[in-house]
């Protein structure tokens, strides 16, 4: 594809396993591809294997019917994972004048895939995937009828990225005084967004230890 994240210095992903902590926790990402005319999204879960590869392997699937595992024939993956984020109001800050702003984190993950069409590679990956959410013991695709399964893994295509290329930004107010990055984490912790909390805190775990 290649694509590049604009990433200024103070805002880069800490570390691999900062990337990776993203991914796992915000696991339902946008998966692109392009030939250079056509661009496919899908909005899909991924499951990390965080150790397979020198960056990592996602695996996901997605409906036969969907034109985007065609061009993963022959083109690379992009999937797209994004963590909390929020609007930043000026006020919160205690330098001034100041402007708005949003902070987030985001991590792109870059690679090529191999299309999974074998029904005992699918009906593996379908299960692994369901397990992430599901009680095996309440439900399991091993405990649907086997016309059921055969049905199933007809009707999806199974895709594996090895993680070429990862690019993240943590864009967390990393570029201001102290007293604005807490007076701007204290503002979205007493806020009633959830998201909001959510990323205080990943502003808090930011800040240098005193």
């Amino acid at each position: 594809m290649p694509s590049s994240l604009y990433t200024p210095a103070h805002f880069a992903a800490p570390s691999l396993a900062a990337m990776h902590d993203l991914i796992v926790a915000n696991d339902f990402g946008l998966l692109i591809a392009s030939d250079g005319d056509d661009v496919q999204v899908s909005h899909i879960p991924f499951m990390l294997e965080r150790g397979r590869g020198d960056k990592g392997t996602l695996l996901a699937h997605v409906a036969r019917a969907n034109p985007i595992w065609r061009l993963l024939e022959t083109r690379p993956a992009l999937a797209i994972f994004q963590g909390p984020h929020g609007y930043v109001s000026p006020r919160w800050y205690a330098t001034q004048p100041a402007v708005p702003t949003w902070n987030y984190s985001a991590v792109h993950a870059h690679g090529p895939a191999r299309l999974l069409h074998e029904p005992a590679e699918l009906t593996a990956l379908v299960d692994r995937l369901a397990r992430l959410y599901e009680d095996p013991a309440a439900w399991s695709v091993a405990g649907q009828p086997e016309r059921f399964i055969d049905g199933m893994v007809r009707g999806v295509v199974g895709i594996e990225i090895k993680i070429a290329d990862l690019q993240g930004k943590f864009k967390l107010s990393q570029n201001r005084p102290r007293a604005d990055r807490d007076g701007v984490i204290a503002a979205l912790e007493a806020s009633g967004r959830a998201e909001d909390r959510s990323l205080a805190a990943a502003m808090r775990a930011t800040l240098p230890s005193e």
